[in-house]
């Protein structure tokens, strides 16, 4: 950014650390922009005539005596409807290689809205992924996170998100992301031919780290232009805010603030909260949706960036790799959307929380059944004509004979400490004159099985009943 004539001067700094230089100055501002020996820097901190600056490209090589000069206004965006299909920096400059935008400026960072001026959201946000829509039914002027690990492909899920949802804009907020993240985005986007609805603000990794602070700010003065200006749903996608999160901590840590919980700044509700309560549903019509992406370390749901974040935010959803289809799905039981009720069965199908509540409910049933088999029971029946009595019974099923019949049927036994008793008792009948180690198909005599299934009658007669009743 280039000084104007005229500005004040200051070439006496008194204290620089790694990312921050402070100065005595007057008529200064919070989060003012400042040129420091040639680096953008903004102010993050005054104290009397004492004002602290953050340099975002670092301070090495700057000495003592580096000019100083105020420009005299905040971090700005231009906006207008020529943002549509671009691609920006922290800074909302393009990158892309197109030209500059033509705008009316705006100051980033402004307050959220008056709740006065909100409205209930009512309106549905379809995106073409069954364990949102089905599941987890997003609604305009919601806020709501992604829950993934790192080596998850949750990009991925954003970009077919921001493909398939049913908004006017789709807004892109990156940071942190790799070349190849950026490349992806630009590809899919351009492949789907829905540049002319997308607009995206990136940082990558080849970025200064305090750079990310900037992007959601930018992000969201875009998508309140269009959704106040001209009443559209927009669609913000923010990812990921652990790494703005280190970004945060990495500002905090270099002022020499005292760090809270997993090293994060104490602020740091504060700071995620003026982000996703931006996310409103206006009277007139227009509405900005945020879905953010955090990335969990580990695993660890603890930590204090998705500890924060799940108070602030209405659900979240957790994404988990599959075992059975080796996919990437959105988990039924560990997610939630807190306002799924004020559009199920109203602006979807009548029957909607009816095919919800049953489909989640097989989905437990299959996943119930699949840990009874892992923990070694047969979920089916066994054929009669199977012989090994031993296999049965340490499989956990009993056998019952008819004694009117004379018929013999199988079950499954109601409990797995059933079935560890019984190998017990297996063990046993080894030391016993009946056990023939010699044929492993006979090593329970008649009357050791008979008197081992009478034993079990009593535990097992409800799940006998169910069974013959099926």
């Amino acid at each position: 950014m280039a000084t104007k004539a005229f500005q004040k001067i200051y070439t006496k700094i008194s204290q620089i650390t790694k990312a921050t230089c402070s100065l005595k100055a007057s008529g200064v501002g919070y989060d003012e922009l400042a040129m420091v020996n040639g680096k953008l820097a903004q102010v993050v901190k005054i104290m009397g005539d004492e004002v602290t600056l953050q340099v975002f490209e670092g301070t090495e090589g700057i000495p003592t005596n580096a000019e100083v000069v105020f420009l005299g206004k905040s971090p700005t965006l231009k906006v207008s409807d020529q943002l549509a299909g671009r691609f920006f920096n922290a800074f909302g400059d393009p990158i892309d290689g197109g030209p500059e935008i033509e705008g009316q400026e705006v100051p980033i960072g402004g307050p959220s809205v008056n709740p006065v001026r909100r409205k209930q959201p009512s309106e549905l946000i379809a995106t073409g992924i069954a364990g949102i829509d089905l599941n987890n039914t997003l609604v305009s002027g919601q806020k709501i996170p992604f829950f993934a690990d790192p080596d998850q492909p949750f990009n991925q899920v954003m970009a077919n998100v921001a493909l398939r949802a049913e908004t006017d804009k789709i807004i892109l907020g990156g940071m942190g992301m790799t070349n190849d993240d950026y490349l992806y985005f630009k590809n899919v986007f351009s492949n789907a031919g829905a540049l002319d609805r997308i607009i995206s603000f990136v940082n990558t990794t080849e970025n200064p780290p305090v750079e990310r602070l900037l992007i959601p700010d930018m992000a969201l003065t875009a998508a309140e232009y269009f959704a106040v200006e001209h009443n559209q749903k927009v669609l913000v996608l923010l990812t990921d805010m652990t790494s703005y999160a280190d970004a945060l901590a990495i500002v905090s840590n270099r002022m020499d603030q005292i760090p809270s919980k997993d090293s994060m700044p104490g602020s740091l509700y504060s700071d995620l909260a003026k982000i996703y309560e931006k996310a409103v549903q206006f009277p007139a019509g227009g509405s900005i949706t945020i879905i953010a992406v955090t990335t969990l370390s580990g695993g660890d749901i603890t930590h204090a960036v998705p500890d924060n974040t799940g108070y602030i935010t209405e659900g979240q959803l957790f994404l988990r790799r599959d075992s059975d289809i080796g996919k990437v799905i959105v988990d039924p039981f560990r997610s939630l959307s807190r306002l799924k009720q004020l559009v199920s069965g109203k602006k979807t199908r009548k029957d909607h929380p009816q095919v919800m509540n049953a489909a989640v409910r097989l989905y437990a049933d299959a996943a119930n059944a699949k840990t009874k088999m892992e923990n070694g029971c047969h979920i089916v029946g066994i054929p009669q004509t199977q012989t090994n009595v031993k296999e049965y019974i340490l499989s956990g099923t009993v056998k019952q004979e008819d004694k009117h019949s004379g018929n013999t049927q199988y079950y499954q036994m109601s409990c797995s400490a059933h079935r560890h008793h019984i190998a017990q008792k297996e063990r046993q009948c080894r030391t016993d004159q009946y056990y023939n180690p010699s044929d492993s198909r006979k090593c329970i005599l008649k009357s050791e099985l008979n008197r081992l299934i009478g034993s079990f009658q009593h535990h097992t007669k409800d799940n006998l009943d169910s069974s013959q009743n099926q």
